[in-house]
């Protein structure tokens, strides 16, 4: 089993930026992905970015591309998401997530994710 423990949300500016972290516990050995989705108000929780524990290859949604960034530290089995921008739309709670199977089979299917972290919430306000 992996737990995973989301950090980092709180209330910034628009134009603002915000680094939200998530440590995992347990079974790090068996993760080979680890995402972020987000959910904003009124709407599904989507995807936000993933990336390969292994290779380091990474993966963004449309909307964030440019102003977010995901990162790891596989020493401190922590992964990071920077973000800078911020926009009032950017508005959720951030979840963290996990799985044991290669990132070109989960990537951004919320479906496939085997570990998910409770969640931070981060709101940009003008």
């Amino acid at each position: 089993q992996v737990q995973l423990a989301e950090s980092g949300g709180r209330s910034v500016q628009t134009g603002g930026s915000l680094r939200l972290s998530c440590a995992a516990s347990g079974r790090t050995f068996s993760i080979y992905t680890t995402a972020w989705f987000r959910q904003r108000p009124g709407k599904e929780r989507e995807f936000v970015a993933a990336i390969s524990w292994t290779g380091g290859s990474t993966y963004y949604a449309d909307s964030v591309k440019g102003r977010f960034t995901i990162t790891r530290d596989n020493a401190k089995n922590t992964m990071y998401l920077s973000m800078n921008t911020l926009q009032r739309q950017d508005t959720a709670t951030y979840h963290c997530a996990a799985a044991v199977t290669d990132v070109l089979q989960v990537v951004e299917r919320r479906e496939r994710y085997d570990y998910w972290g409770q969640g931070t919430q981060g709101a940009v306000s003008s």
